[in-house]
């Protein structure tokens, strides 16, 4: 039996990661779980799964949650984050905190010998090197959860990094696809959580909005699967059945695709290196009869330039590229500013930035806090 630790658990990926522990529980045993501040739905989950060890990152959640269970191990503040990630009753960690704050308990599973499945790019766009080296370091195992990545994680299997002669993430095109220019300019928060495919939190749901989001997978990919940028490429495919591709240098192309529903790779990173039973139905192909595939517009979605832009430059641009974006993207749903400001605020704040060599921890976390102020302040 596996045992599963989750930061991040009140999540869409968490709760899900729960339904696959609930769906094999033969196979799975939880025993700590993480989440930021939404303790009426945690506290339901640690009545139904008993873990071990539960964190909250917010204190003061943290404090009432354990006044509702005064028995039930508990630690607050990002230590508790960390303490649930490097638990040493836990074989595999789903890290699936959104945003920067999940960087360092992912590191802190790293540290300690565990299997990860990370469902937090941020983690690798702005600490990249660290987190590889790191793995590289402790030999365990860093397994995707992104379909994207996913998908062409499982399309590598057995396969030589050097016949790779491209990876081919797919993009649905976002809410935005066939809006018009006009259109754009008044786009609405409501508008921009209108994904056409997939249900995600906020925050990924209006970076699938600008395309950031798959420029942050760009980024992802190149630290994944060790390859240049010049071999990553993105397609629009508005139906999300195909994930992702992999063309070789014999021209022939694996893809992996299946029903748009992040149960299937979240399954396949829990159970790695097996396969067993999921929760969907078999594939309709009559259904799924119709695929298509367009280039993405870089000039209407510019944020998709502005993630090659920041990994061919590398240093710190794409860590600073990340926060400002964030601060920007929170800023556009609290109605602050307009859909167009985040590209050209961002653009306008990587412009400025002094590219600096990243070199620890310590250097991540201070350009990621100055990202965040100058981003406030545009």
């Amino acid at each position: 039996m596996k045992r599963i630790a989750i930061l991040g658990s009140t999540g869409s990926i968490g709760e899900n990661s729960l339904n696959i522990a609930r769906h094999l529980k033969d196979k799975f045993q939880v025993t700590a779980l993480a989440a930021k501040a939404n303790i009426d739905v945690l506290e339901q989950q640690i009545r139904e799964f008993k873990p071990e060890l539960v964190a909250v990152y917010d204190k003061e959640q943290a404090h009432a949650l354990q006044r509702r269970l005064p028995n039930q191990q508990l630690v607050a503040g990002m230590e508790g984050l960390e303490a649930v990630a490097s638990y040493k009753n836990a074989d595999l960690v789903v890290s699936a905190i959104v945003g920067t704050t999940g960087l360092i308990p992912t590191l802190s599973a790293i540290r300690a010998g565990k299997d990860v499945g990370l469902a937090n790019k941020e983690s690798l766009v702005s600490g990249g090197a660290l987190v590889m080296s790191l793995v590289k370091e402790k030999g365990v195992n860093l397994i995707p959860i992104d379909s994207e990545h996913s998908a062409i994680f499982q399309c590598l299997n057995g396969e030589k990094t050097a016949d790779v002669r491209r990876i081919i993430l797919t993009s649905s095109g976002g809410p935005f696809r066939l809006f018009s220019d006009q259109q754009l300019n008044t786009a609405s928060v409501n508008d921009a959580l209108r994904h056409p495919t997939w249900r995600m939190g906020p925050k990924v749901t209006i970076d699938s909005s600008t395309l950031m989001n798959k420029g942050l997978e760009i980024i992802e990919a190149h630290w994944l699967f060790n390859l240049p940028i010049s071999k990553i490429e993105v397609v629009i495919h508005p139906q999300s059945i195909i994930h992702s591709m992999v063309e070789f240098v014999d021209y022939s192309i694996l893809a992996q695709m299946g029903e748009p529903n992040m149960k299937t790779p979240i399954q396949y990173a829990m159970t790695y290196p097996e396969r067993y039973p999921g929760l969907l139905q078999p594939f309709d192909f009559i259904k799924n009869s119709k695929l298509e595939f367009f280039q993405p517009d870089k000039q209407r979605f510019r944020c998709l330039d502005l993630a090659y832009q920041a990994i061919a430059t590398g240093g710190s641009l794409p860590c600073y590229m990340n926060a400002a974006n964030e601060v920007l993207v929170h800023r556009f749903l609290n109605q602050t500013i307009a859909w167009k400001d985040i590209a050209t605020k961002l653009e306008s704040l990587m412009l400025r930035h002094p590219v600096q060599k990243i070199v620890s921890l310590e250097s991540v976390l201070a350009i990621d806090s100055l990202a965040r102020q100058e981003a406030q302040e545009s």
